[in-house]
This record gives C-alpha cells, structure tokens and sequence, in this order.
C-alpha cells in the first residue's frame, strides 16, 4: 500500500515540532544535577541544544510566514471571487433590464397597426410580394416591415408638405385680414369726415337768412 505524500496546501496546516523538549534539556544542563559532569561534554551538549533550538525557530518562522503567504493567498482569491460575483450580478442585472427593454419593445411592436397582408399585397411594389417572398415567412415579414417604414416616411413626408401649405395659408389669410382691417379703419375714418362735413354744411344752411319776395310797384301814370 502506498502512501500518499502530503499536498503543498496539506503542508500548511502542520505545526513545527515543539521546542519543549530541548528547553528541558537545557534546563537539565544548568540544574545542580550536571554540576559533575564534564565540562566541555556539556558545552558541546547546550551546543546542540542551541543549533536544534535556532533550527525550529527558523521552521517556525518558515511556518508562519508560510501561513501569511497562504492567508493573503485565500483572501486574494476571495477578493477575486467575490469581484467575479459582482461582476456575474451586473451582468444579470443588464440582462434583466435588456430583457424588459425587449419585452416592452415587444409589447408595443405588437400594438403597432401594419398594413393586412393582403392591403400589403395589393399596394406593395411588386419586387417585395414576389412568390419566393410570400412563402418565405421570414422574408415576407421583413418586407412588409419596410413597406410599411417607406409607407409612413411617405406619410410623413406629406404630413409636414400639407404643415407647410397650411401655414403658408395662415400667413396669408392674417395678412389678408391686417388688410382688410385697414381698409375698414380707412372707410370708417371717410365716413366720419363725411358725416362732419355734412353737419357743417347743414349748421351754415341754418345761419344764412330767408329773403322775402319783391312787393309789386304801383306802376307811374
């Protein structure tokens, strides 16, 4: 049976050896128990104590810097993911609103009065209501689609021709009307000088006296 051999990420999770053993023996070193002992043997033993101290203080710095390097790794990757989750959700959101967009597009598309096909058929020209065309379902839909396009530009063409005749009427009706408007303000204006003349000729009438007529004369013998 084979054994597997730890993963880079299995490796992260196991602790470096604790130094408690080593610190007993030390301990044991400088305790009045080893006062007898040699010397030099006890210095060559806290040697090697120290060196295999120094070496799992250094596996435990590699295990925490290790640690930190994995932990900055995960929230890396989080931040990634969380980032790609946000970007997932805007994305549903514009295909939710794209999608109403299509569906109220829809909806008014389908309230738009069209040419019947057979209004189509009779007032189409006749390159876009050929036999291919009329069994194609695709194409004839298209086609009616740009008759009916060119059928309201046309409308709208004349729609602003008959604005134009229209206002050209307005103007020169109102400048018939100013006219007109003149020319009564200049009879009334006749008819009041007339009236006045007339009154001053009837007041000069009455101020001239009445002469009486000659008495017969006795003729002379």
């Amino acid at each position: 049976m084979t054994t597997m051999s730890p993963t880079h990420d299995d490796s992260l999770h196991v602790l470096p050896p604790s130094p408690e053993n080593e610190l007993d023996a030390l301990r044991e070193l400088v305790s009045s128990a080893s006062l007898n002992d040699d010397p030099s043997l006890v210095t060559i033993r806290a040697g090697a104590l120290f060196a295999r101290l120094k070496a799992l203080n250094r596996a435990a710095n590699h295990a925490t810097r290790a640690h930190k390097q994995a932990t900055a790794d995960s929230r890396q990757e989080m931040d990634h993911t969380y980032l790609g989750l946000q970007n997932l959700l805007y994305e549903k959101r514009h295909l939710e609103r794209e999608i109403e967009k299509c569906r109220q597009f829809a909806s008014v598309y389908q309230d738009i009065p069209v040419h019947s096909l057979e209004e189509f058929i009779q007032l189409a020209p006749e390159a876009a209501r050929t036999d291919d065309v009329l069994t194609d379902e695709h194409q004839l839909m298209l086609n009616r689609l740009s008759f009916e396009l060119s059928e309201r530009q046309r409308l709208d063409q004349r729609r602003k021709e008959l604005i134009k005749e229209k206002e050209a009427l307005l103007k020169e009706s109102r400048a018939k009307l100013a006219t007109m408007e003149s020319v009564k303000t200049h009879i009334d204006n006749l008819m009041k000088t007339a009236t006045d003349v007339q009154k001053k000729v009837h007041d000069l009438v009455q101020t001239i006296p009445t002469t009486s007529e000659p008495s017969q004369s006795t003729p002379v013998p």
